[in-house]
């Protein structure tokens, strides 16, 4: 079992913050810069500063929000987190949207906050997916996973499309739906980045989906499916 992190006035959590909003960058560091054992290393406001500046400033968390004018911070947590694996990253968001949070749960977030919280209750998330904690329920997970599902307490069938998929798009689909990004799959599979992108878009395309997060809602369909001990192709 892995020991929880710890972090000191001299080893502070290092903390990103992406908000396209500057006024919002300015409250959130000067809320957790004024924390002894959290130092705010660096903001962004958009994607593209997101994606440049993130990895080269190595954050322990990254405080991003969902919502942004040339993109989404799920978008970012998922490819930061293909670069920094140890990174945790919290959603901060101004809508309580049920599909945007399962997409934070496939992208690998640690927790997902609507912005009305209260600056004492951030701090204590902050540090508590620092230290490799996830704010995220199993239980919330799962009921979010059903209420996807056309029929959350029946078997479902095997949709024909899964049906379709050669085996080593089945095992690329079922990564997928244990969150794992590009980069995770491809060391998992021996694959290279750009070769898994290929399958996925394939992937996708097989299944008549444009988003991860309705391939993985079609994983778990897999997943159940087979556990009934129905035959698979």
């Amino acid at each position: 079992m892995t020991e929880p992190r710890t972090f000191t006035e001299q080893n502070p959590i290092r903390v990103f913050l992406l908000d396209d909003h500057e006024v919002v960058r300015r409250g959130l560091s000067d809320l957790l810069d004024a924390e002894a054992d959290i130092s705010v290393v660096g903001d962004a406001e958009n994607v593209e500063h997101a994606l440049a500046r993130g990895p080269a400033l190595r954050p322990d968390v990254a405080v991003l929000d969902v919502r942004l004018p040339d993109g989404d911070g799920i978008s970012v947590c998922r490819e930061l987190r293909s670069q920094m694996p140890g990174l945790a990253c919290l959603m901060l968001t101004s809508f309580d949207d049920e599909e945007a949070l399962l997409d934070a749960i496939m992208a690998g977030a640690s927790g997902y906050v609507l912005k009305e919280i209260r600056g004492s209750d951030l701090v204590s998330e902050v540090r508590t997916v620092a230290s490799g904690q996830s704010m995220l329920d199993p239980a919330t997970t799962a009921r979010l996973m059903r209420s996807l599902r056309a029929g959350p307490d029946t078997t479902p069938e095997l949709a024909p499309e899964l049906a379709g998929l050669s085996p080593r798009e089945r095992d690329i689909l079922a990564l997928i739906g244990d969150g794992l990004t590009n980069r995770e799959i491809g060391k998992r599979l021996y694959l290279s980045e750009k070769t898994v992108k290929n399958h996925i878009s394939r992937l996708l395309a097989k299944l008549g989906v444009h988003r991860r997060v309705q391939a993985a809602v079609l994983a778990t369909q897999l997943e159940q499916h087979d556990a009934t001990g129905n035959p698979t192709p």
